[in-house]
């Protein structure tokens, strides 16, 4: 048992992390801007309506959009890892 958690906590973290990109991609948050009619679109419209006309530096759609844009930087990616490593070894401990 304890070979197959370390297996699926490995795979778990270099899952997390490869399919981070994807899926900022996936809900709007892209390299050349939030994608019209997207969810990051719903998003950034919530948060300027709530700041009054502008999103905020350093908000939530602020850190997605500059990852979307920028890459994820190595600190997030330890930290996607580390959060899909857990989740497998818990679903690992489940199953």
């Amino acid at each position: 048992m304890g070979l197959l958690m370390l297996f699926a906590a490995g795979a778990g973290a270099a899952g997390a992390v490869a399919a981070a990109p994807v899926v900022l991609a996936t809900v709007g948050f892209t390299s050349a801007g939030i994608a019209v009619g997207s969810y990051a679109a719903s998003m950034m419209s919530a948060a300027a309506v709530a700041n009054g006309g502008g999103v905020a530096a350093g908000s939530l759609v602020a850190v997605l959009q500059a990852a979307g844009a920028a890459g994820i930087p190595v600190a997030a990616q330890a930290a996607v890892g580390a959060t899909g490593a857990g989740v497998a070894a818990v679903l690992g401990i489940l199953i």
